[in-house]
């Protein structure tokens, strides 16, 4: 039986959570019918390479600087999918997305594309772009219900729009307790201190700031607890001025970007996020699955995976002082804690599962193969 070639396109291969769940549902796909390349554009931007080629997929670097050389490339991944037979291609984020339109315009190659994050945060020319060449593919995935509503509100597009949520691998996410041990002593991090903690790209979007403004507040109250902030990104030197500023030196810790995620996740107690807009985000889906206690911002489909109060911990985008107050309430009380990172584990293995992900996506390419 001849393998489905499948080709991923994306801008870059940083650690992004669009990024990190190539490598991840590789690990889990049918590879004895399908066959995954990958051509990513931003070189600098490469984290990921090793694990999905680890994974299985095939790797290759379309070197650019910017959008506008990546959207130059179209003819060189053209001849790169006519050489390696491609059969379906499945882009990810906006400029990959309109890449793929104009290799499916020359080619008829199927073109898949996912949608990960809502219409209106996105910059009114990406917006624009978006909407004038959404209907020069074949299908769209939203990774949540709320893309899914704003690729319909927003673009009213005539190909079909499914929603296949992001999903973790639970087996693989699980929390270890010597090793988030020894990152607490890498840091000088007491063994029996309560850690909030946090992995994301440091952009406006994730509002880190807000995060620190909630953690200062409360280690005022609480000076038993710490802070990890895994990441970088074009906000870090604003976020390690203000860690300065705020005389949090000694306790929020920055170890900047990091691929041993595992190892950070099991540090962490609780696990918060401050951002102002999100589409799915597989980093809490990935602190769930380790038994962090979830404190966020009602940020897009952020409220598809956290019920309040069963789950976590919700407060309102740019509610930085609920999120203290979230802290305070599991501070108190490390019985809290406990109870909400094992409903935390239980929601993600009930409702985001990988493999079901996975098992959508590939009926999704098989749909189209045959059709």
């Amino acid at each position: 039986m001849q393998k489905i070639k499948v080709l991923h396109i994306i801008k870059s291969l940083g650690r992004g959570g669009a990024e990190v769940l190539l490598a991840e549902t590789l690990k889990l796909h049918d590879q004895s019918q399908f066959d995954f390349h990958c051509i990513y554009f931003l070189p600098w931007k490469d984290q990921m390479v090793e694990d999905i080629e680890n994974a299985g997929g095939r790797v290759s670097c379309f070197s650019s600087n910017n959008n506008l050389q990546m959207l130059v490339q179209y003819k060189k991944v053209i001849k790169y999918c006519k050489e390696e037979k491609i059969d379906i291609i499945h882009c990810h984020l906006p400029w990959s997305g309109f890449l793929g339109r104009m290799i499916y315009a020359q080619t008829e190659i199927p073109v898949i594309y996912t949608e990960h994050n809502i219409q209106e945060h996105y910059h009114k020319i990406t917006k624009r772009l978006n909407k004038l060449s959404f209907n020069f593919q074949s299908r769209a995935i939203g990774v949540s219900a709320d893309v899914t509503r704003s690729i319909k509100e927003n673009i009213n597009p005539h190909i079909p729009v499914e929603t296949i949520l992001n999903g973790v691998n639970t087996e693989a996410y699980c929390r270890d307790k010597d090793k988030g041990n020894a990152i607490r002593k890498k840091y000088g991090i007491p063994l029996n201190a309560t850690v909030i903690g946090s992995i994301a790209v440091f952009r406006v979007q994730k509002s880190i700031p807000d995060w620190i403004k909630a953690f200062k507040k409360a280690s005022d109250k609480h000076p038993d607890i710490y802070g990890i902030v895994v990441g970088a990104g074009p906000q870090k030197e604003e976020v390690e001025q203000m860690v300065q500023d705020l005389d949090l030196i000694d306790k929020v810790i920055l170890p900047g970007l990091q691929t041993n995620t595992v190892d950070y996740f099991s540090a962490m107690d609780i696990y918060m996020m401050s951002s102002t807009f999100e589409g799915l985000p597989v980093a809490l889906l990935e602190a769930m699955s380790m038994k962090c206690a979830i404190i966020s911002t009602r940020a897009g489909g952020v409220v598809e995976v956290v019920r309040d109060n069963e789950d976590g911990k919700l407060s309102d985008v740019g509610d930085y002082e609920d999120l203290a107050n979230h802290i305070d309430f599991f501070a108190a009380d490390r019985s809290q804690i406990y109870k909400f990172q094992n409903a935390a584990r239980q929601r993600v293995k009930e409702a985001f599962s990988l493999q079901n992900m996975v098992n959508s996506l590939e009926a999704t390419y098989q749909k189209h193969i045959n059709s």
